[in-house]
């Protein structure tokens, strides 16, 4: 699946699983955490999460919250054409819906691509059958021409013509994003951000025409968390760029000990529109 990012050749394992060479000559060393790092010399990437963005999502979702997300995800990878047997995730955090989505898909690998090191780092030991990338979503993928059966994206920037290159004929897809009623009853107590009114027409602008609609569902469902869970929540999204954390710990104080929480999220799925 994987392309040298300086001259686009395959590349191969290093003997000992120590890092990866395309024919070229260019070595990408494997870190001690597990993952690799494939940018060209001199790119820096988007700074992305922090290490304490990316702990507080590694507690979340470990403990299970958006199981659901998961599983809806999962249901649309599966809902188009025979079960696919690669997956790319792009800004796929720790790694934790691409191993839910591989626990479905006892033949297919993957590759989690995220341009922080500190959720690479996590991703690394997500699943036996995915590799951890640190890369720049928004530049030319690391990835070889139609090379991936399903490209997954939830709650992370979509990359329109660098999705539709790299999939595979029959491949697709599948986005998720947070719907109006997301998190609804945080937004006034702690101050979170709205979710866009326009971000149907945000994404589908960032897709097009590149690719073109191919299915759409949803999920939804009510949580009971508690203090630490909503800390946790807050912490590991784009609210946490804009609440201090003492301010956060002052607006959760001030909830009961367990809030009902909206989790509401549209899954769209897309296929090359070419």
């Amino acid at each position: 699946m994987l392309a040298c990012p300086v001259c686009g050749g395959p590349l191969a394992a290093l003997p000992g699983d120590t890092g990866l060479r395309c024919s070229g000559g260019h070595a990408y060393d494997r870190a001690r955490q597990g993952h690799v790092t494939l940018l060209p010399p001199g790119h820096v990437p988007p700074s992305g999460d922090s290490a304490a963005m990316v702990a507080d999502r590694a507690a979340f979702l470990s403990a299970g919250h958006y199981r659901g997300v998961t599983r809806a995800l999962a249901d649309a990878v599966l809902a188009d054409g025979p079960p696919p047997g690669t997956l790319l995730d792009l800004g796929g955090g720790t790694g934790q819906h691409l191993a839910g989505v591989l626990d479905r898909l006892p033949d297919a690998v993957g590759v989690g691509l995220d341009s922080s090191r500190y959720a690479a780092r996590r991703a690394a030991g997500a699943h036996p059958r995915a590799l951890a990338v640190v890369a720049d979503t928004w530049a030319r993928l690391p990835l070889r021409d139609a090379a991936v059966d399903r490209v997954l994206v939830v709650f992370a920037p979509r990359n329109g013509p660098e999705t539709a290159r790299v999939l595979a004929p029959g491949g697709r897809l599948v986005v998720v994003t947070p719907a109006a009623d997301h998190l609804a009853e945080l937004i006034g107590p702690l101050g979170l951000l709205q979710v866009d009114p326009d971000k149907a027409r945000r994404l589908t602008a960032a897709l097009e025409p590149s690719l073109r609609p191919a299915g759409r569902s949803g999920h939804r469902e009510r949580l009971e968390l508690d203090r630490a869970a909503l800390t946790t929540l807050v912490g590991m999204g784009p609210h946490a760029r804009h609440l201090s954390p003492e301010r956060l710990a002052a607006a959760v104080d001030r909830l009961p000990e367990r809030t009902a929480v909206t989790v509401s999220v549209d899954v769209s799925t897309w296929a090359p529109a070419a």
